[in-house]
């Protein structure tokens, strides 16, 4: 069920096609999350290529979550970040993005999840809102985002990291549209949890 394969000398990537079940397992790991963290989280929202009706993607939901201060999550014994670790998500320490803090779970059975928390308003908590509903409005820049995934798709890899990074100059340029296009009122609407 994973997204991603251990091959000799990399990794390959899984695209797969559109799940209609990625909204609802969406859903079931919002509310958990939403009880787990309380106020702390002020949006939950589903992002990434699952939030999108038709596109195909890595089977992996990707929920972001807006907070005051991502910072607090540094520390292991924030309770927040002890909740997390109990609900099985691993903190990645060695994340070099430093505009989130990044979780994952991997569970045998279940759809992996990636947790992106990042701070409420910021550039990149706007941008991955707006790219998702960017492509949930326009077909064509869905599918050239697809193509890409999948031309990608057919290498090997260091990391998957390596792969997202590759993306960078499709994902700039749908950005750039996006942020035209929300020149005609484009507002991130209410928290998907």
């Amino acid at each position: 069920m994973g997204d991603v394969a251990d091959v000799p000398d990399g990794v390959t990537v899984r695209i797969v096609g559109p799940d209609p079940r990625w909204p609802a397992q969406f859903d079931t790991q919002a509310s958990a999350l939403r009880a787990l963290l309380g106020s702390l989280a002020r949006r939950i929202d589903h992002i990434g290529s699952t939030s999108v009706p038709g596109l195909a993607a890595k089977n992996v939901i990707d929920i972001q979550v807006s907070v005051a201060d991502p910072t607090v999550l540094d520390d292991p014994n924030h309770p927040a970040r002890r909740g997390l670790a109990a609900a099985g998500f691993d903190f990645a320490a060695d994340n070099d993005d430093r505009r989130k803090r990044f979780f994952s779970r991997r569970r045998p059975g279940e759809v992996p999840i990636n947790l992106h928390v990042r701070r409420d308003g910021c550039v990149s908590q706007q941008q991955a809102l707006l790219l998702r509903d960017y492509l949930r409005e326009h077909p064509a820049a869905r599918q050239r985002y697809e193509r890409e995934k999948r031309r990608l798709s057919l290498q090997r890899w260091r990391s998957v990291d390596d792969y997202a990074d590759a993306k960078g100059d499709v994902v700039w340029e749908l950005l750039r549209q996006a942020d035209v296009w929300s020149w005609q009122g484009w507002t991130p609407g209410p928290s998907d949890a």
